[in-house]
């Protein structure tokens, strides 16, 4: 890997584009190295666990409205939207939209945490629409994946946004262009313009994350792939984009990031040097934001050794920086206590689901979340119990390289009415790659069989997968196959502009 220093420059000073950030990205999309079979692999896997998520989510309000949205652009060839019939298929930027939203809804597909927060399965939906509808076979579809993951990664790993409150989506513009870009082999040129177009049109803040939080964090993803669409459509016709749009005296860093003085450094592959950043992702067991991952194989573990969970008389949850902040006390959301609050915001309290979770034992991503099992009394009183603190100590690990050092979790300490206490920890999911049952394949095709159980046919369910699973010799034909179709899907009848 090549360490990039990224900086502001004057409009006086003389920055070659060779050497701008989104140049060096756009390199790296047109290098043709070959894909690792480990990173093929795991490229299936994130495949069939986003079709896994967006089976759960396909009946429900958003990407219904999205996938309606979707049929008003029918295009010849297109691309398929998940739930429609195979022979229906829309221009790929609005099939983007559809199964971006189908796949992010339930927030329960994979996820990377560095300096930055990623969904890097989001890039899936963008680059998949673009192949089905121009034709593209499975290694090269792979091979665009592959970067879409390694970008986005990268991107992570140097350039934090949050701290400036801007959503992580606005990494995602910029890695689905390049991830597309590699799947077209597209010149240097064209991928370095949609780049950067890409990443000027899907900057955002993290209101959509924060307070009453609405369906919009599921569309957020899906908008970016969407413009990364039309980026790539654009630039390929010709046209240009706000440049240097990182490095420019009114652009990215300047003025949404840091400030003129910032220096970001951004780690990308050397030319010839295989795109491997998809394995440091990992997927969800369960359907929550990703810091509670951890904390609900612990609640349910801590859960087991308490029978009368009323005598409980606090729970404090001793945590990384981001875990407070974000879906803990530190939030200072009074959204987050709320019973009545919306799926979205409970998927953001950390104190909500540790309290289900030690009640239920277990974790469903509907069920857990319904009115009724947000309201019951009794989960009301042990939710209010639990506070969360910030340890310097989890913050570091939070950040940390070293895997065996990284965790994701935290330490709880149960205090009882009695004056006993009650304390465990768990530094990353059951499900992480360094956790106690790392997932493999077996996993996400259960994982897919459980969500698409009563949605998708059996029959359905067996093609996709078997398509899905010879992803590396499917040719053209094939690959526009590759979605699923769900019978009784009907229209909402909710009305719009189209």
């Amino acid at each position: 890997m090549i360490n990039h220093e990224v900086r502001t420059y004057k409009s006086s000073e003389d920055l070659p584009r060779e050497e701008q950030l989104a140049w060096k990205i756009a390199e790296v999309a047109s290098d043709p190295v070959a894909v690792d079979a480990d990173v093929t692999d795991m490229v299936i896997n994130r495949i069939i666990d986003n079709a896994s998520v967006a089976a759960a989510s396909v009946r429900r309000g958003a990407p219904t409205h999205a996938r309606e949205q979707a049929q008003t652009h029918p295009t010849k060839p297109g691309a398929p939207v998940f739930g429609l019939q195979l022979s229906e298929r829309v221009s790929p930027e609005w099939a983007a939209w559809a199964n971006g939203v189908a796949v992010r809804e339930l927030d329960f597909h994979d996820t990377f945490l560095a300096k930055e927060y990623s969904h890097p399965g989001d890039n899936i939906p963008p680059i998949l629409a673009v192949a089905q509808h121009a034709g593209i076979g499975g290694k090269d579809l792979i091979n665009g994946i592959a970067t879409g993951y390694e970008i986005q990664v990268d991107l992570a790993k140097g350039i934090c946004l949050h701290e400036h409150k801007i959503d992580h989506v606005a990494h995602l513009g910029p890695s689905a262009a390049a991830g597309i870009g590699a799947l077209l082999h597209l010149p240097t040129e064209v991928t370095f313009q949609a780049i950067q177009q890409a990443l000027h049109v899907t900057t955002a803040t993290r209101q959509s994350r924060k307070g009453e939080i609405s369906t919009w964090k599921a569309h957020a993803p899906a908008f970016a792939g969407k413009m990364a669409v039309e980026a790539v459509d654009r630039a390929m016709r010709g046209e240009g984009a706000p440049s240097p749009i990182y490095e420019g005296e009114d652009g990215f860093i300047a003025w949404i990031l840091s400030g003129p003085e910032a220096r970001y450094t951004v780690p990308l592959p050397g030319r010839g040097e295989a795109k491997r950043a998809i394995l440091d992702t990992y997927t969800k067991e369960h359907s929550a934001e990703y810091q509670a991952q951890a904390l609900i194989d612990l609640a349910r573990r801590m859960g087991a050794q308490i029978e009368d969970k009323s005598k409980i008389r606090k729970i404090t949850i001793h945590t990384s920086h981001h875990t407070h902040n974000v879906i803990g006390t530190g939030a200072n959301d009074p959204q987050k206590m709320d019973p009545k609050a919306s799926r979205e915001t409970l998927d953001h309290s950390i104190m909500y689901i540790f309290a289900v979770a030690m009640e239920d034992q277990g974790w469903h991503h509907e069920k857990s979340y319904a009115p009724e099992r947000a309201g019951r009394p009794e989960t009301v009183e042990l939710w209010r119990k639990i506070v969360t603190t910030e340890d310097p100590e989890w913050t570091r690990r939070y950040h940390s390289t070293d895997p065996d050092e990284i965790a994701f979790g935290g330490r709880v300490v149960v205090e009882m009415e009695d004056g006993s206490v009650i304390e465990d920890q768990i530094a990353v999911a059951d499900a992480h790659p360094h956790g106690a049952r790392p997932f493999a394949r077996a996993n996400y095709v259960e994982k897919f069989r459980t969500l698409a159980d009563g949605i998708v046919s059996d029959v359905e369910q067996d093609r996709f997968l078997d398509l899905a699973q010879n992803l590396e010799n499917l040719g053209a034909d094939d690959v526009a196959q590759l979605s699923f179709a769900v019978d009784g899907l009907e229209h909402t009848g909710s009305k719009g502009i189209f």
